[in-house]
């Protein structure tokens, strides 16, 4: 298969919708619990800003979109550079295990180099073993623990 690793292009928005919407519902934002219109609009928007620190990359092969991630760079308290944090990555069903996320998951790291991001981190859900057995091949578990509050 031939891939392409790009940058999110907007005319990619009629491919990207389905992935995203896939990677969404696979977290369980669907149905009565989807995001709200306006969340993935500006999400959308966020790539095409250059104010913004949210970036988008899509898996191409002949002209179809695979998989997509979203990464952002933030300061950190703890080092100068910033980081790069690699919040979102989906794949199609059928493109699952053919190299498809570790190739967005690199293409990050390229881009993070590029900007001169010593680090890229992520984090996924404890019950995501799948992800994890391809997360461990490709970077280590930082044994940080999240914790959050919802208001």
């Amino acid at each position: 298969m031939s891939l392409t690793i790009r940058s999110v292009a907007r005319q990619d928005y009629d491919q990207w919708l389905p992935l995203w919407d896939g990677y969404n519902a696979f977290y369980g934002r669907s149905g009565p619990t989807a995001l709200a219109p306006e969340i993935t609009e500006m999400t959308w928007q966020r790539f095409f800003d250059a104010y913004e620190p949210v970036h988008g990359l899509v898996a191409e092969s002949d002209g179809k979109l695979l998989g997509l991630t979203h990464y952002l760079f933030h300061r950190s308290t703890t080092a100068i550079e910033p980081s790069c944090y690699l919040q979102d990555l989906f794949t199609l069903p059928a493109a699952r295990g053919k190299g498809v996320a570790s190739a967005l998951i690199y293409g990050v790291y390229e881009r993070a180099k590029l900007a001169g991001s010593p680090r890229v981190y992520w984090q996924t859900h404890e019950t995501n073993t799948t992800a994890q057995s391809l997360y461990d091949k490709v970077a280590e578990r930082s044994g940080f623990i999240v914790y959050r509050k919802i208001f």
